[in-house]
């Protein structure tokens, strides 16, 4: 009888080593460090926040948020060393390596209720979880004439950049990946980069798209200058919705054949806009002098993307001022993230950065090394603003497996880059309130005062706020869940930036706390 109470007790011992687990507790999923598992190595934990995949490239990469390129997010190093060297720490100590697992799943991806082994503080296996998101079904399923607000809007366009990564009349499976891409994206007029191969290529994306999109007629504008180059700019619209006005405009500084201008006008309405589309010199390579890599997060050849910034804005006010066409549209692959010099050139001169109007901190358009960024650009001028209804990225390659083998149809992996989609209503009839819903001071003295937030919220779709210091570094991000949302300020004295993102649209604010 003893020896069989033994074996009892031994295995109700057994059962509670297998099924015992400890719950991560995370508090703040975008400042948690992988430091938090030193006291779990060799035991089964489970997370209680979603684990995003960040990298898909031999394994998977995950954090308990999205990884971006620090320059996106915070200005370069040198500019302020303090949060760039912060943000480089948190991207670093979140990172976590997990092996094991089955299928083939997306960046951006999560995992729910997600079971691990310990392996260290920088490993960890898979033992379950459920995989939901940002799926390529999920994508499929876009509407992007709904997501950038022209859906059945006779008035408005659609306008869409894409570097197409060395689109030549010999891939046919990229061709036909782009094509699916451009089909969905049903865009009026497109600005295409890395187009090789002369005048036939061209040709050829205009005989796909026709062949898919039946109600289109689309035309290409190829100039005999661009036979001259490798890697040209290319516009295709469609002749039926829009025409051109005038001749096209190069800005030849730096790099030739690169830096392009049209100006379009809506056929039903007699509305006009300038479009540039752009492919700035790439960080990569050897540049000396000014254009060396200097460590600051912009890689090499800063300083030319710098001065093609600011060719392009000379252009534009010597040319708009000759047509007498003050609104412009400027896309295309800068080759610079979103707080690096040469789009700061760009704001300068009086260009509004769209990813951040309607996407804020969330935004990107490329990936590498397992963080997310945007080199591919949307900007306007202060008169262009006002007619801009919405804009997005489709993200068709960034979130896949860089250089996975793909050979069939579908619009999965036909470029390294994401296009990107920008939605117009030119008639004139947009009202633009940049203010925020927020009823108090701008001026706050002490901390014991409130930032209230009013009509910020409903019911049926999310809204949230975040607070930004000068820097660009995310200090607190909230759903809005209140009619009237009560808002602790900073504690420390300075200027911030209060962001509400409400209704499809992103609404900002400088308040200073004394």
């Amino acid at each position: 009888m003893k020896a069989r109470f033994s074996l009892f007790l031994l295995a109700v011992s057994v059962s509670w080593t297998v099924y015992a687990q400890t719950t991560i507790h995370v508090a703040d999923p975008q400042t948690w460090t992988t430091d938090a598992l030193a006291p779990y190595v060799g035991q089964t934990v489970i997370f209680d926040v979603p684990m995003v995949v960040c990298s898909n490239e031999g394994g998977y990469t995950i954090s308990t948020h999205r990884l971006f390129t620090p320059t996106n997010q915070v200005l370069p190093k040198f500019k302020d060393t303090e949060s760039y060297n912060a943000f480089v720490s948190l991207n670093t100590a979140g990172r976590l390596t997990l092996t094991g697992g089955s299928g083939y799943h997306r960046c951006g991806e999560k995992i729910y209720n997600l079971k691990v082994k310990v392996n260290s503080t920088s490993s960890v296996s898979w033992v379950s979880g459920v995989w939901k998101g940002n799926t390529q079904n999920d994508l499929l399923k876009t509407n992007v004439h709904k997501e950038i607000g022209v859906e059945n809007c006779d008035s408005c366009l659609t306008v869409c950049a894409y570097n197409l990564e060395w689109y030549d009349i010999n891939k046919t499976t990229k061709q036909r990946k782009i094509n699916a891409a451009l089909t969905l994206i049903d865009a009026d007029i497109l600005g295409l980069i890395e187009i090789e191969g002369k005048e036939a290529t061209s040709k050829r994306v205009v005989d796909l798209l026709n062949s898919t999109l039946p109600n289109r007629t689309y035309k290409y504008y190829y100039d005999s200058k661009s036979d001259a180059e490798s890697q040209t700019v290319v516009y295709i619209y469609d002749s039926k919705r829009v025409k051109q006005l005038g001749s096209i405009q190069h800005i030849d500084r730096r790099i030739s054949n690169r830096k392009k201008m049209m100006c379009f006008e809506l056929i039903k309405t007699g509305e006009r806009f300038i479009y540039s589309v752009n492919h700035f010199k790439a960080k990569t390579g050897g540049g000396s002098g000014a254009n060396a890599n200097m460590g600051d997060g912009q890689g090499g050849w800063n300083a030319d993307r710098q001065e093609e910034a600011q060719a392009v804005m000379d252009e534009y006010k010597n040319w708009s001022r000759q047509i007498d066409e003050p609104d412009i549209l400027l896309m295309g692959d800068l080759n610079s993230y979103g707080k690096e010099d040469p789009i700061t050139v760009l704001k300068t001169n009086g260009m509004t950065d769209l990813h951040r109007v309607f996407h804020a901190d969330s935004s990107y358009s490329y990936q590498y090394g397992g963080e997310a960024g945007y080199l591919d650009h949307a900007l306007c001028n202060n008169s262009m603003r006002p007619q801009v209804t919405g804009m997005m990225v489709l993200h068709c390659n960034s979130d896949e497996q860089r250089n996975r083998s793909e050979t069939d149809n579908t619009m999965f992996c036909g470029s390294d880059h994401d296009p990107v989609v920008v939605g117009l209503k030119l008639d004139g009839s947009l009202s633009y309130d940049p203010a925020p819903k927020i009823n108090n001071s701008d001026i706050f003295n002490g901390t014991a005062e409130k930032l209230i937030i009013r009509d910020a919220y409903k019911d049926d779709q999310k809204s949230f706020y975040a607070i930004y210091n000068t820097s660009g570094h995310l200090l607190e991000r909230h759903d809005i869940l209140n009619e009237i949302e009560e808002v602790e300020i900073p504690k420390d004295p300075g200027m911030y930036v209060v962001y509400i993102y409400f209704d499809g649209q992103a609404y900002q604010r400088r308040i200073i706390v004394r």
